[in-house]
């Protein structure tokens, strides 16, 4: 059964087209991620699913719910955190949480049991204004607000952006928890990184999307031999690497270039064509859901 379903949604802002005939399901109690980087339209398609604008055509349904028919019902099942901090910096985590509570009419020891593996790891600064949280805390906050009328599907739109590599864990980790209690998880980033711990995702550039599968099934759709490269003048060796025989793209990736080769490329010939450059290295790699998105974006 699928939470979110999907067919033919667009979306322009007068010339500028953020969705283009968008189509995908995300299966009840999946944890299903949205990859692309800044204006891939992953937060317009986060407003439309959440009823704060309407499409310029296509349908999407949660839960069943259509998004313009059922806006209403839609906004009391669904939890949203946006990519920016949205709750109100003067109230004290305590107030932001049982205010949240309220518009829903729900009390938070209702949802105390949901929230709170969550909400303890901030609950010693209960007292503390919003405003004055560190990152990792406000979006811990957020979280368990929008969690707080145990929602059926949770949207979070690029909820990592800006917190530090130890908040960014365990954030994850905590969506794996709420994974036990199915619901429904949309989440969008900007990280390839995070896109394995996703049960499938959908790899978004310029309002399209570009393939859909597990992570692993994304990976092994790459069907290129792959070689990282390096040397002590990589700017050069970038250059020169595009042309020689047999590479179809070089890229930078990290401290080494990535070049994706065909048939007739032979890494000793590389070497030998290529000895003057100073500090030369080249070794097989094994291609990552970057290397993907990259291929498939310049299709």
């Amino acid at each position: 059964m699928n939470a979110i379903e999907i067919h033919n949604l667009s979306k322009s802002y007068g010339k500028v087209h953020a969705l283009k005939d968008v189509s995908f399901e995300v299966k009840q109690g999946e944890l299903f991620g949205l990859i692309g980087p800044d204006g891939a339209g992953k937060s317009t398609l986060f407003r439309l699913l959440t009823t704060l604008i309407a499409p310029d055509s296509g349908s999407a349904s949660l839960n069943g719910l259509d998004i313009v028919k059922d806006y209403r019902s839609i906004r009391s099942c669904v939890g949203y955190m946006p990519g920016r901090f949205s709750l109100y910096p003067d109230l004290t985590v305590e107030e932001n949480l049982q205010f949240f509570a309220a518009l829903f009419g729900v009390t938070v020891e209702e949802s105390y049991e949901l929230v709170a593996p969550i909400y303890r790891q901030i609950e010693p600064f209960r007292k503390r204004r919003a405003g004055k949280l560190s990152g990792g805390m406000k979006q811990k906050l957020a979280l368990s607000c929008a969690l707080i009328h145990r929602p059926k599907v949770l949207l979070l739109d690029e909820p990592t952006t800006g917190v530090d590599a130890v908040s960014r864990s365990e954030f994850w980790e905590m969506l794996a928890g709420l994974k036990k209690h199915g619901i429904t998880i949309l989440v969008s980033t900007p990280y390839m990184d995070e896109a394995s711990r996703c049960d499938r995702i959908a790899l978004c550039n310029e309002g399209q999307i570009l393939g859909i599968d597990t992570p692993n099934g994304i990976v092994q759709g790459f069907d290129s031999p792959l070689y990282g490269i390096k040397a002590r003048n990589m700017f050069a060796l970038l250059e020169t690497a595009r042309n020689a025989d047999g590479v179809t793209d070089c890229y930078p990736f990290g401290e080494w270039h990535h070049i994706v080769t065909d048939g007739s490329f032979n890494p000793d010939m590389f070497i030998r064509e290529f000895e003057r450059i100073d500090g030369l290295e080249i070794t097989p790699v094994e291609p990552t859901i970057e290397d993907m998105f990259i291929k498939l974006m310049k299709r």
